[in-house]
């Protein structure tokens, strides 16, 4: 399988350079029939395709493309399925999408296809470590990776800082071996994945502590049941949820911001930015 290494170069790099001069947005396109929030709502190419489009226009950097939900008690999904999803939008959303694309597998025969078509960046729930082939076909395509924390199962009991401390350095050093290199690589405290509640706030409070390890964080609570119980129905409610949490992980220091709704979060972040003295976006 052959790579366009400049182009995704080009595209890699155009989603890195931002980060640490403002908060980056990661606008989310779920193709999927059972993802918790929108699951059913994109899986058309016109659904998909249209709303790439508007998460570009209303601000997003890069559009995350899924195609198997990984929400809690999801049913797995094979890699030939995968694709076949994928197949018929994501060359299409490469080109018109205008902002560079991720994919969110953690399966390297599906990444694999998708950097042929031009994605620039790997988000992999599994941090290298679920499939082996996985930092080799990244460093061939010279994609970007952002590598997430996981657990089978939430053990209430551990100390999940910890635990993601030496998950990271297991897959940094993947990374590392396979030849990635580091300026290519953002980290994932994986909100929502093998923690309990109480473990999930924990790691968003370990934000400073996680950016010493020396990479960005992506932060990925969106719509997520974490804000369950907020008021103004389901999506309203953990809206506001998500973007009091957000802004709290950009002052924080986290840099990467994987949402739903790009919009609020690009006033938002206008916002912060400006009471922070970051310059305005481009």
């Amino acid at each position: 399988m052959t790579f366009d290494r400049a182009a995704i170069a080009a595209a890699r790099d155009r989603f890195f350079a931002p980060i640490g001069k403002r908060p980056v947005i990661m606008g989310i396109v779920n193709v999927t029939p059972d993802s918790f929030s929108d699951g059913g709502l994109f899986v058309s190419k016109e659904a998909a395709l249209a709303q790439a489009r508007k998460l570009a226009a209303d601000g997003a950097d890069i559009v995350d493309v899924g195609a198997e939900s990984t929400r809690p008690g999801h049913t797995p999904v094979p890699a030939g399925e995968e694709w076949a999803r994928l197949e018929p939008l994501l060359a299409a959303l490469v080109r018109e999408a205008g902002v560079p694309v991720s994919i969110d597998t953690y399966k390297a025969a599906t990444a694999r296809r998708a950097l042929a078509v031009g994605v620039a960046v790997v988000n992999d729930v599994w941090g290298l470590q679920r499939d082996p082939d996985m930092a080799p076909a990244i460093a061939e395509a010279g994609a970007g990776v952002v590598i997430m924390h996981n657990r089978e199962t939430a053990d209430p009991e551990i100390d999940i800082v910890a635990d993601m401390q030496r998950f990271f350095e297991r897959s940094l050093d993947i990374a590392r071996r396979a030849g990635v290199p580091e300026a290519h690589v953002a980290l994932d405290p994986g909100i929502g994945f093998g923690k309990s509640r109480r473990q999930n706030y924990e790691a968003l409070r370990a934000i400073p502590t996680l950016l010493r390890m020396g990479f960005p964080l992506l932060i990925g609570v969106s719509r997520k049941s974490l804000f369950k119980g907020l008021p103004d129905g389901l999506v309203e409610g953990r809206l506001i949820g998500t973007l009091a949490a957000n802004l709290i992980a950009a002052g924080d220091g986290a840099q990467i911001f994987r949402v739903h709704d790009v919009l609020e979060h690009r006033a938002a972040f206008e916002v912060f930015s400006a009471l922070r003295g970051a310059p305005e976006r481009e």
